[in-house]
């Protein structure tokens, strides 16, 4: 036999034992062994916006997190829905804007529910809350009525809709007070009443009769001035959206947890429409 033959027998071999023996000559193999964990996609992220200082809808509580009525409600929704819950706070009086941005996907907390909103294009919810706007004044204040607020400084908060009526429907009763103050927030108006900055303050009932309850000194007024409606506010386009929480919102009553959440606000459980 040739030189020539064997040299390409031996050849031959060498490939044949290299690929035996799997990587002779090769780059070793760097590439990540493959995942074997779940590849289910992460969670939608529902972002609600708040007014972070309107107990007891929603307010921070004592342990730096979210909580209130509204809140819990939403976050039992977002677990109906497989959703990542989030909480952001708004600034009430740029709320649309905030929602207009993308920074949340809704506003839910308290919000009253305005012709104006509709027919801005927004997709607003079923109603939820029946509201009405009271007057709350210190212990020993000569005011009875609202009768008794002409001359009077009276404080409303920005953006709410007590500000709205004052400047709509109750103009006539607005133009015979000395002076109207509106704050950022309702914790404002309020601390301008304790420190006797103002007179009045026209508040959402349930917010006025939770901080007369927890703190001494003040007292709201019988007389409700106009009536109104909360329900939540989606941006335009979004129906399908609204769809899905009210749905979500229907199997929470049916199963009972919508109710179970209510009885830890007894304050203003008997105005909720969902179960009343």
């Amino acid at each position: 036999m040739s030189k020539k033959i064997i040299a390409i027998i031996l050849a031959a071999l060498a490939v044949i034992s290299c690929v035996a023996l799997a990587g002779c000559g090769a780059k070793k193999d760097t590439a990540a062994p493959s995942d074997t964990s779940s590849t289910e996609a992460a969670p939608q992220k529902f972002i609600m916006g708040i007014d972070p200082e309107y107990p007891p809808f929603s307010e921070l509580g004592a342990d730096g997190t979210y909580t209130g009525f509204d809140v819990e409600v939403c976050k039992a929704v977002c677990d109906y829905l497989g959703w990542e819950f989030e909480a952001f706070a708004v600034n009430w009086d740029e709320k649309l804007i905030q929602l207009d941005a993308h920074e949340c996907d809704c506003i839910w907390s308290g919000m009253t529910i305005l012709p104006s909103m509709k027919e801005a294009g927004y997709v607003i919810s079923n109603p939820y809350f029946d509201n009405t706007q009271v007057i709350l004044v210190k212990d020993g204040s000569e005011i009875a009525s609202s009768k008794d607020l002409a001359g009077k400084d009276v404080a409303v908060m920005l953006g709410t809709s007590g500000e709205t009526l004052l400047n709509g429907d109750l103009k006539d009763l607005t133009d015979t007070f000395n002076e109207l103050i509106t704050c950022e927030s309702f914790l404002k108006c309020f601390t301008e009443l304790s420190g006797n900055a103002v007179d009045a303050v026209i508040v959402d009932k349930p917010v006025a009769e939770k901080y007369a309850a927890e703190n001494a000194g003040f007292k709201v007024l019988d007389e409700e001035l106009g009536a109104e409606q909360y329900g939540i506010a989606f941006r335009a386009g979004d129906e399908s959206l609204c769809l899905q929480v009210e749905t979500a919102l229907n199997a929470l009553v049916e199963n009972g947890t919508y109710e179970q959440i209510a009885d830890k606000y007894p304050d203003i459980k008997g105005n909720l429409i969902y179960i009343n």
